[in-house]
């Protein structure tokens, strides 16, 4: 009977540590499941899709059926606007989820395109909604992952209404840093997947007003800039150029 237990706890040991390596928190790691749960848990997110650097994961106007925990690499959402401008609303990482701009209408809402080579774990809708009526614990961290993405679409609006462009750009990079170390990278030196072009389109800038703040906030040491490879120097530096009230 105990070694039959012990196997039991092993083998969770090792689901729960699959989990973990795949950056799949925010769907398991945080729920007190029973082993069972978990190998069905499991079993539903086992599908995985590879993205090259530049291709869609899914589309605007395409059908919704899954949501995607991003197992490996960088993503960015975005609509296309009627003067055909690409309008980026938001850069997703290893980790975090894509797809919920289709929940409401059945479709998707905007475009998922990678930013480099990534993984992710596709999750059919249907089966994720049908298990979490089964498993009360699994829809209620699904609702607060949802409230999550719903506050942090707030946020994005307070920084585009009430910021000034280095304020916007300081709490873009700032916020880099807190999701990097969420993840067990380094908070003060990391890479950035995207363009100085698409930073200014999520944060409601000119590509030279972004150039601009870059070289200001280098001149005044917060940051050392190589390219696309940055150091934060002066974590609280950053923070002193935005309002307190932020």
């Amino acid at each position: 009977m105990g070694q039959h237990k012990l196997s039991d706890e092993v083998s969770l040991a090792v689901i729960k540590k699959a989990c973990s390596n795949c950056n799949l928190r925010e769907l398991c790691l945080p729920l007190c499941l029973s082993r069972e749960e978990m190998l069905r848990l499991d079993d539903l997110v086992s599908t995985r899709r590879r993205v090259r650097r530049g291709d869609h994961l899914y589309r605007a106007g395409e059908e919704f059926d899954a949501i995607y925990a991003i197992r490996s690499g960088f993503f960015k959402t975005g609509v296309l606007l009627s003067d055909g401008r690409d309008q980026v609303t938001g850069f997703q990482m290893a980790g975090e989820l894509l797809g919920l701009d289709g929940i409401s209408t059945e479709r998707h809402t905007c475009n998922a395109i990678a930013l480099e080579d990534s993984e992710v774990c596709a999750i059919p809708f249907s089966r994720l909604e049908s298990l979490s009526r089964e498993i009360h614990t699994l829809q209620h961290h699904f609702h607060k992952v949802m409230s999550r993405e719903i506050v942090r679409d707030h946020g994005v609006m307070m920084l585009l209404g009430t910021m000034r462009a280095e304020e916007r750009l300081a709490a873009f990079l700032l916020n880099l840093s807190q999701r990097f170390t969420a993840r067990g990278f380094s908070p003060s030196e990391f890479y950035l997947r995207m363009t100085r072009e698409e930073i200014g389109s999520y944060l409601g800038l000119k590509l030279e007003t972004v150039s601009r703040a870059f070289s200001r906030f280098q001149e005044e040491g917060h940051i050392a800039v190589q390219q696309k490879h940055i150091r934060i120097l002066n974590v609280a530096g950053l923070k002193s150029l935005m309002h307190p009230s932020h």
